[in-house]
């Protein structure tokens, strides 16, 4: 199997873009330095393609390793045969790998291998050939009785030989691979409740039925919850008689004495050995679909999330909500260093509203904050609420906003948080996190495990192991895109950087310390543990502001800093103009590229990328996001009427819907049927984390404290 035209195949690529990328990788190159620097090596593959293309290398690597050990095992045996090892060779799935494999792996005891130590293999065999010349099987039975055995008559040695012939056809690759086929296709998913809780929790699955192939993920997902839980009964359904055919029309050849009998052992392989077999995996692999959509939709919100734009000059004081113990405040200021901190008891029991204004009022002139933060957690609304009356009535230059804080709490807990902050308390280091959150969410998110900031459905449910390769990825993906400051990134940010280790983000911090700021790449060398390879992964990634070297603050990789002067050079620019920003229209100034990269010896991808990064050195891509929503107007569940209009912002996306924080402490639903006057394939192509959005409220259930929203407006 020609792996690279597998790849090339499925990806819609050619064969010589896999071969390339194989190399590439081989050789320690990381994803994020082939998408950005290499893209003449791959034709422009971008980091998704590129992630996926890695994904199937690793699985027909794991594939080819399983066809060697399978066909060693069975060449061990003394059973492999030319046929054997051509099905074998020709397997493009671990499964059919399995299945051929199957009837040669050492068993547990079971009616099939009693019987056939009892030496009912040959009359396995006869059912199996159907000799029309046999008059009676019974009396062929009759042959093989065992004395002082389970087989001590004719019709319990036929049944013995039956059960060698069920486990047989259970063992059979293409009669597995048929029925598979057939239980996927066409098999229902079913479920029912099995007490009292299930109507209350899973009110919509007490009573259901849909297409296996058809159930959508967020459902396969709920029902095994609901199963997990012992609320819910899930089952699949498929049509016995169909498939007893299907075994029928493979294995019997016309009318014969054994029909029946064979017809008999056929039906109880399917019922006893196949089906239950057949329906683990159909629920394994829907869930595994289920898990793969789920984790393809919660890395969509978090890489919109992690990309939500930075805001700057941002002097912060920071409100994590509680009951109580009280507010805990923390005061920050531009660049995210704490001034203050404190506590305020603005809400029950203590609802000490004038003393929390009056505090706010101190911290606010003394230190200039222009931007209160609110959690969305605990007591978010009641604390709202008196920011809101403290801004009005203070005649203050102040906005307020309301920030996620999924999340927070694992972060303030963790060892990370105790050394950046061994001074302060759980709840304090949460606020501050909080604060930072609006000023560089990215900066601060990435502190914090990824499947622990709040934006998916079903994330306790799911592979923690590819829910994380997933997530890092992402943010490996966005932290790169963006670009990293040397001289002011965490440990935490560092180590997503392409070709950083937490190891070597620790050195680099370390050498900082010692060294004092970097003011060049190249000091990069010097740090203990980053070799060449590592140098050549992460160094256009990392900037430095106003260095030694003014292309330290671009993409522009150091090998091709000769190439970025020589641009310069033709556009009448000298390098030390980039901080100047005289280099904006560079572009109408070099003529024809195609030339010019003939001229300097590089592609033209990888001119244009240059080019890019003389014009905007140092922009961040976050720029483009949506602005943030500032000073909203503090609302309750009493105050929404059907048709009312608002402005809200998403906080979450799932299969179904999106979720729209508008100002009341619950978030509203916007179902996928309220996205657009179109069709909707998926909520995630109408929306994003972080999007601000028009929506018009349908209905409020008070009692349950849901709001159903429409981004349609609704037709008086």
């Amino acid at each position: 199997m020609d792996v690279s035209q597998v790849i090339a195949r499925e990806l819609g690529i050619r064969s010589e873009q896999v071969s390339a990328v194989r190399t590439l990788l081989e050789d320690g190159c990381t994803i994020p330095f082939i998408a950005r620097y290499r893209k003449e090596a791959t034709g422009g593959l971008d980091d998704v393609t590129l992630r996926t293309l890695s994904e199937r290398l690793d699985y027909l690597n794991r594939l080819d390793a399983r066809k060697a050990e399978v066909l060693k095992t069975i060449k061990e045996q003394g059973k492999l045969t030319d046929e054997l090892a051509l099905h074998l060779e020709s397997a493009e799935t671990l499964q059919r790998v399995e299945d051929l494999y199957k009837p040669f792996k050492k068993s547990r005891v079971t009616r099939a291998s009693k019987a056939r130590d009892a030496g009912l293999t040959p009359l396995a065999d006869l059912i199996f050939a159907q000799n029309k010349a046999t008059q009676d099987p019974l009396k062929e039975a009759a042959r093989f009785i065992k004395v002082d055995s389970p087989y001590a008559d004719a019709a319990a040695a036929l049944q013995g030989a039956c059960d060698i012939v069920a486990e047989c056809v259970a063992d059979n690759p293409d009669a597995v691979e048929e029925l598979r086929g057939f239980v996927q296709r066409t098999a229902q998913l079913t479920a029912c409740g099995i007490n009292e809780d299930a109507e209350r929790d899973f009110a919509a699955y007490v009573d259901f039925s849909e297409s296996l192939s058809r159930v959508p993920s967020h459902r396969i997902l709920a029902l095994n919850r609901g199963e997990a839980e012992g609320k819910l009964r899930v089952s699949v359904d498929a049509d016995d008689n169909e498939a007893l055919q299907r075994l029928e029309r493979r294995f019997i050849r016309g009318d014969s004495p054994w029909r029946t009998v064979l017809s008999g052992a056929l039906a109880d392989s399917w019922k006893r050995l196949m089906f239950p077999s057949l329906e683990r995996e159909a629920r394994a692999l829907a869930t595994e679909r289920a898990q793969k959509d789920a984790i393809e939709v919660f890395a969509k919100n978090a890489e919109a999330l992690l990309k939500q734009r930075p805001v700057k000059d941002a002097r912060i004081i920071a409100l994590d909500p509680g009951y109580r113990t009280g507010c805990k405040v923390a005061v920050i200021d531009e660049f995210g260093m704490l001034l203050d901190h404190g506590t305020i008891y603005p809400t029950p029991p203590r609802n000490d509203i004038a003393g929390a204004k009056r505090a706010l009022g101190t911290w606010a002139q003394k230190y200039h904050a222009n931007i209160i933060v609110v959690g969305n957690g605990t007591a978010s609304r009641e604390t709202e609420e008196v920011v809101s009356d403290f801004i009005a009535e203070s005649g203050l230059e102040l906005n307020y906003t309301i920030v996620n804080e999924a999340g927070a709490s694992v972060y303030s807990a963790s060892e990370l948080a105790t050394k950046e902050h061994p001074d302060l308390d759980v709840t304090t280091r949460g606020a501050l996190s909080l604060g930072r959150r609006l000023q560089d969410p990215l900066a601060e998110l990435v502190k914090i495990p990824p499947q622990s900031i709040g934006v998916g459905q079903y994330q306790h449910d799911l592979n923690q192991k590819e829910l994380s390769s997933s997530l890092g990825g992402v943010v490996e993906r966005v932290v790169n895109e963006v670009g990293v400051d040397l001289n002011t990134a965490s440990e935490s940010l560092l180590s997503y950087v392409a070709g950083v280790s937490p190891t070597i983000a620790h050195n680099i911090v370390a050498f900082r310390e010692e060294q004092g700021p970097f003011v060049s790449r190249a000091q990069l060398k010097k740090v203990s543990k980053l070799g060449p390879k590592a140098f050549q992964n992460c160094a256009g990634f990392l900037r430095i502001r106003e260095g030694k070297e003014p292309l330290d603050s671009t993409g522009v990789h150091p090998e091709s800093y000769a190439v970025a002067t020589a641009v310069l050079d033709k556009a009448g620019l000298a390098v030390c103009e980039l901080a100047h920003g005289k280099s904006v229209d560079i572009r109408s100034k070099l003529g024809n590229l195609n030339s010019l990269a003939l001229e300097l010896g590089v592609g033209l991808p990888t001119l244009n990328d240059i080019v890019s990064d003389l014009e905007k050195p140092g922009r961040d891509p976050r720029e483009d996001a949506p602005e943030v929503v500032f000073s909203r107007a503090v609302l309750s569940l009493d105050d929404l009427e059907p048709g009312m209009e608002l402005t809200g912002t998403v906080r979450n996306v799932v299969d179904f819907g999106a979720f729209v924080d508008i100002g009341v402490k619950q978030d509203g639903l916007v179902h996928i049927s309220k996205l657009s006057e179109s069709f909707v394939k998926h909520p995630s192509d109408v929306v994003a984390v972080g999007d601000t959005v028009k929506v018009w409220v349908e209905s409020v259930d008070k009692n349950r404290g849901r709001i159903s929203l429409s981004m349609t407006k609704p037709h008086v």
